[in-house]
């Protein structure tokens, strides 16, 4: 297994996976034949050949006589993963992820494809509610912030490091991820908006504490976005050990809560910004 967390999946996860792997409701579509061969790819032995029932009927019946042998679930879930199932629809990849993970995280499993193969991971189950990363919701692409493709992937990644770092309960390491992106979008922000503000400093020496209130001076984030950000920045520099022994209070998931709802407030905007003075 690639994780610790110990399987069977709940009959009704088992029956969206049988979902999935048939391809209804607008997913990567299989027939009948199709499963077999898909099962037999995962690595199944001894795959029934297709008898001509409902197709998911059919599906959810294999996946239930193989349900409590993870090891076999398993080579079901990373299958629907691989990028090789879906070589004349790359696109769906993606979403096939996305509605494997929507169910799944509920089992506090989630699944992930990267460049060196599909993966299983254990997950937070609270990922499964979006509020959990704060009641303020992000309603900005990174694109409506920064002009830079560049600067937008690498902000986007750290958004998603982050993610993976609240995924898995590491909130040290998630806060210190949003403070690194916070920096980094009100920098580019600044660069790209009016870099006179900055002065004679080269961009690479200004301060997090600088950013924070050039950007609210200018209009671009409001003043609780800017009283908390100071409040982020400071957990920020938790990145070293020595600042965070100073501390009574550890960070904790409450904490990261309070932490996404000021970068989502921020980054709304800067977002809501960008087409006034000195904006895009």
């Amino acid at each position: 297994m690639t994780t610790d967390r110990t399987l069977p999946l709940d009959e009704n996860t088992v029956a969206e996976l049988a979902r999935v792997v048939t391809g209804d409701d607008d997913l990567y579509y299989r027939k009948g034949y199709e499963i077999e061969g898909f099962l037999r790819r995962a690595g199944w032995q001894d795959v029934p050949a297709y008898d001509g029932q409902y197709r998911r009927e059919w599906a959810l019946e294999l996946l239930m006589e193989r349900r409590d042998r993870p090891d076999e679930i398993e080579k079901v879930l990373l299958r629907l993963a691989d990028a090789r199932e879906y070589l004349d629809e790359p696109e769906l990849l993606t979403e096939v992820i996305a509605a494997i993970n929507s169910f799944l995280v509920h089992e506090g499993l989630r699944l992930e494809s990267r460049g060196s193969g599909p993966r299983l991971l254990v997950c937070d189950p609270a990922l499964a509610h979006p509020s959990e990363y704060g009641a303020t919701e992000l309603k900005a692409a990174m694109t409506d912030i920064v002009r830079d493709p560049a600067m937008v992937l690498l902000l986007q990644r750290r958004l998603d490091e982050a993610r993976t770092c609240y995924a898995h309960g590491a909130h040290v390491a998630a806060i210190v991820m949003l403070g690194s992106l916070m920096e980094g979008v009100l920098l580019q922000t600044v660069v790209e908006r009016d870099r006179t503000l900055l002065g004679n400093t080269a961009p690479r020496n200004v301060r997090f504490e600088t950013l924070i209130d050039l950007c609210h001076k200018a209009g671009w984030i409001d003043g609780d976005a800017q009283k908390f950000s100071h409040v982020l920045r400071h957990y920020r520099n938790f990145v070293h050990p020595d600042q965070e022994s100073r501390e009574a209070h550890r960070p904790d998931r409450d904490t990261l809560g309070i932490c996404w709802q000021v970068v989502n407030a921020a980054l709304n905007d800067l977002a809501a910004s960008a087409n006034g003075p000195g904006g895009k």
